[in-house]
C-alpha cells in the first residue's frame, strides 16, 4: 500500500484510509460486531493503516468498536478522533451545538483515549468551529496535550480558511477533514489552495458522495428511515435524477480504464495532490476490497485524464445541498 505524509510533522499513513462512522450510524442498522470488527481488521491485512472515528459517533460506540478491533495491531495503525461536540462525558448523552472550551477538549480526549485503549492519540481534530471560543485557544489547548504527550497531531474539520491560518500559527495543524468529490467541488476554490501553502494534508470525507458514485443509487432507491440520506437535499429523487449525468461520465472513464466506477472516483481524489487521502467508509468486504484497488488505478491516470475528468464533470448539473440547512449552518465554510 502506497504512504503519503499529512502536514509538515510527518504523519505518514496509507493513501486511502477507512471512514469508521457508518460502522455504528448514519446508514441504518450496522452488521454484528463480530462482522464490524473482522472488517477493520481486514483493512488493516490490506495495507490501510488510517482509521477515522469520533466520540459523537454512537456517541461513543464508534471509538469502543475502533479500539477493540485495533488493539491486537496498534503498533501499525495511525487512529484519528474528533472533539467538539457537547456531549456528556458519562452519560454520552449528545446537548444541542458545540462545545470546544478548554475543559471540555480535555476531557474529551481523556474518554477518548479510554474507549480507544491507547495511550496516545494520533490525530485529534476539532469536529465542527466552536463560534464561541476563539480558534487560539483550542489550537493552544491541543498544543498542551501535544506536549503532555496524550495527542501526536492537530487537525481541523469542516474549518474556514481563515480558522485554519488562526489555528495553524499556533500550532502546526496537521490536516483538515472535509467533504470533497466529483460531486462536491467547493474546496478547490479556497481551501485547496491554503492548504497547499501551509503545507497541511488534506482528508476528504464521501468521497464516493455518500454511496452515489459508487453507480448504486438513483433517483428510485429507498433508503431506510434510519439513514441519514432521507433528509439530504441531493438525495432527494429529483436531485439524484439532475446528478445521474455524473455517474454516467465517470462509468464511461471507468470502463475505459478497466475500473469501477468507485474506483475512478477515489482515484479522481488521489491523483490530484499527493497531500490528499480520502477516507470512504464501508460496512462490506467486497467494497473494502473496491476501494482500496482505488490506488493502482490513481497511478495509471495522466494529468491530462485527471484535468479532463475534472473538467467534464464540472459542466454537468449536480444538486449543491450537501446536508440539511441546519447542519450547514454548523460548519465554519
Amino acid at each position: 500500500m502506497e504512504r503519503r505524509t499529512l502536514g509538515s510533522g510527518g504523519l505518514e499513513v496509507s493513501a486511502i484510509g477507512l471512514g469508521c462512522m457508518g460502522l455504528t450510524s448514519a446508514y441504518g442498522p450496522p452488521p454484528d460486531m463480530p462482522e464490524r470488527v473482522a472488517l477493520i481488521r481486514e483493512a488493516v491485512d490490506l495495507g490501510v493503516t488510517f482509521f477515522d472515528t469520533a466520540e459523537v459517533y454512537g456517541p461513543f460506540a464508534n471509538e469502543e468498536l475502533v479500539g477493540e478491533a485495533l488493539a491486537p495491531c496498534r503498533d501499525r495503525v495511525v487512529i484519528a478522533t474528533k472533539f467538539g461536540f457537547d456531549i456528556d462525558a458519562v452519560t454520552g448523552e449528545r446537548r444541542p451545538g458545540v462545545n470546544s472550551r478548554p475543559d471540555r477538549i480535555r476531557q474529551a480526549a481523556e474518554g477518548s483515549l479510554k474507549r480507544l485503549g491507547i495511550e496516545v492519540i494520533d490525530l485529534f481534530y476539532q469536529h465542527r468551529v466552536d463560534p464561541d471560543v476563539p480558534i487560539e485557544e483550542v489550537a493552544g489547548t491541543v498544543g498542551d496535550l501535544i506536549r503532555e504527550g496524550k495527542v501526536r497531531h492537530f487537525g481541523l474539520s469542516e474549518a474556514g480558511v481563515q480558522t485554519i491560518r488562526r489555528a495553524h500559527a499556533v500550532q502546526p495543524v496537521a490536516a483538515v477533514q472535509s467533504e470533497y468529490s466529483l460531486w462536491w467541488r467547493a474546496p478547490e476554490t479556497e481551501l485547496l489552495p491554503t492548504l497547499e501553502e501551509l503545507g497541511i494534508g488534506f482528508v476528504p470525507f464521501s468521497p464516493l458522495g455518500a454511496g452515489f458514485l459508487a453507480g448504486t443509487i438513483d433517483e428510485h432507491t429507498q433508503f431506510g428511515a434510519a439513514d441519514f440520506r432521507t433528509v439530504v437535499p441531493r438525495f432527494a429523487p429529483e436531485a439524484l435524477k439532475a446528478s445521474g449525468a455524473l455517474v454516467a461520465l465517470i462509468r464511461a472513464v471507468a470502463e475505459r480504464k478497466g475500473a469501477t466506477p468507485a474506483q475512478i472516483a477515489l482515484a479522481w481524489l488521489m491523483a490530484r495532490k499527493p497531500w490528499i487521502v480520502p477516507i470512504p467508509g464501508t460496512t462490506r468486504s467486497h467494497r473494502l476490497r473496491e476501494n482500496l484497488g482505488s490506488v493502482a488505478v490513481a497511478r495509471t491516470l495522466t494529468p491530462d485524464e485527471v484535468q479532463e475528468l475534472g473538467a467534464a464533470a464540472a459542466q454537468l448539473p449536480t444538486e449543491a445541498g450537501r446536508l440539511p440547512e441546519a447542519m450547514l449552518r454548523m460548519t465554519g465554510l
